[in-house]
């Protein structure tokens, strides 16, 4: 009998999703006699306890005896279980200082840890995550910031909705000016932002076309790698050779801040990967982008004046543009940024739905079974041991 635990969120602000909602876990104990789930309870999941017991789950407060205990955001050290295998977004892969602590608490206690974020097909897709919600999310967020800083619409909150079907309802009679948004990225967050803008009416056009005028309507344009980056040496572009040697590459996107009113970023970022624009950039008289929805949300990351994250309560704050300094929204000479790093939590029924059917598509059946390459490289620890993929967190992991 394989028993796997989920886990109650102790990171604070309580996360409120869940890795298996109680349908999948009803159909996974029904499909798989072998496997017996159990779940600590919580008042802040966006399904009830009760829900999860109806669905056949055993509600305990003690997961000591699961084999996998499945969570979603990091997990507080004082919570963890000496040499169990864990699955949650640890947010360690790029050396994260604010968590190196669980790192070394990882290893210290002989974890497993296989992290979601590191679960890749062989193109380097990511196989699970919320991305594509978070990009909805974001993309309300930033046409909502704007449409406060402009006083022209006013649009409701997501979190006030019940599922992303009834915030679609929302849309059926909002008529936006003739905005200009740009869209970088190609991946989950990316489709998520457009699906958003097709739902409100804004209307897809090329690059080349959005940087040469102004339009009637409201448009946007998407942005991917080989239009945002270029070779140094000889304009090129390739995708792998970009990711392994960022180095090499020069941002090109400046030209459309001189035509963007929106910018709703969605491109993954780390250490060497060029930067959008740089913060002096927002002073110059040719930057008239006045709202940021950096959806991936890397504090001076690809937005360099992403000054850290805001609630979803209240996720947008300004950013004065003489003196670079945090300020409130939607004032004269600020520019706004919308930076929330747990944007699927407005919507976290659907979201949650969503990422339990990719846990079970693609992963729990190598999970329980004889392990898979894509489960190797996604394990980051074994038996408290940094494995040869993460060789390069060593004096993270280890180190004083």
């Amino acid at each position: 009998m394989i028993k796997i635990g989920l886990i109650r969120e102790g990171k604070v602000p309580a996360d409120n999703r869940v890795a298996l909602i109680p349908s999948q876990c009803k159909w996974l104990q029904r499909n798989r006699p072998d496997i017996r789930l159990f779940i600590q309870p919580s008042p802040h999941r966006c399904f009830s306890d009760r829900e999860y017991s109806l669905a056949g789950v055993e509600i305990t407060e003690d997961l000591r005896d699961c084999d996998i205990l499945l969570g979603i955001k990091e997990v507080p050290v004082n919570d963890l279980i000496a040499g169990k295998t864990y699955l949650f977004f640890s947010h360690t892969k790029k050396k994260q200082e604010h968590n190196r602590g669980l790192m070394k608490a990882l290893v210290h206690k002989k974890i497993t840890l296989i992290d979601y974020e590191c679960l890749e097909h062989e193109d380097g897709q990511r196989i699970i995550g919320f991305g594509f919600f978070a990009g909805v999310v974001g993309a309300h967020n930033g046409i909502m910031a704007y449409g406060k800083r402009t006083g022209l619409f006013n649009i409701d909150r997501v979190y006030k909705q019940r599922s992303f079907r009834e915030l679609i309802h929302n849309y059926f009679g909002l008529r936006l000016p003739n905005i200009k948004v740009a869209v970088t990225g190609s991946g989950r967050v990316a489709h998520g932002i457009l699906e958003v803008m097709n739902l409100m009416g804004v209307h897809e056009v090329e690059p080349s076309d959005y940087l040469k005028r102004r339009f009637t309507y409201p448009v946007y344009t998407q942005l991917r790698g080989a239009e945002l980056y270029t070779r140094k040496k000889d304009g090129g572009y390739d995708r792998e050779e970009f990711h392994a040697e960022p180095q090499n590459y020069t941002c090109r996107f400046l030209p459309y801040a001189s035509q963007t009113d929106i910018l709703m970023n969605g491109v993954y970022w780390e250490k060497g990967i060029p930067r959008l624009f740089e913060k002096e950039d927002i002073g110059q008289e040719n930057f008239i982008i006045r709202t940021i929805a950096d959806i991936t949300d890397d504090t001076d990351g690809s937005v360099p004046v992403n000054l850290g994250d805001q609630t979803i309560e209240d996720p947008v704050y300004g950013v004065d543009i003489a003196s670079l300094e945090k300020t409130a929204p939607y004032l004269e000479g600020s520019i706004d940024i919308m930076a929330v790093g747990n944007l699927p939590n407005e919507l976290p029924r659907d979201a949650s739905r969503y990422f339990g059917e990719q846990l079970l598509k693609h992963v729990l059946e190598d999970l329980l079974g004889n392990g898979s390459q894509i489960i190797d490289k996604a394990t980051v620890i074994r038996n408290g041991e940094l494995t040869k993929e993460y060789g390069y967190l060593e004096d993270y992991a280890y180190g004083s």
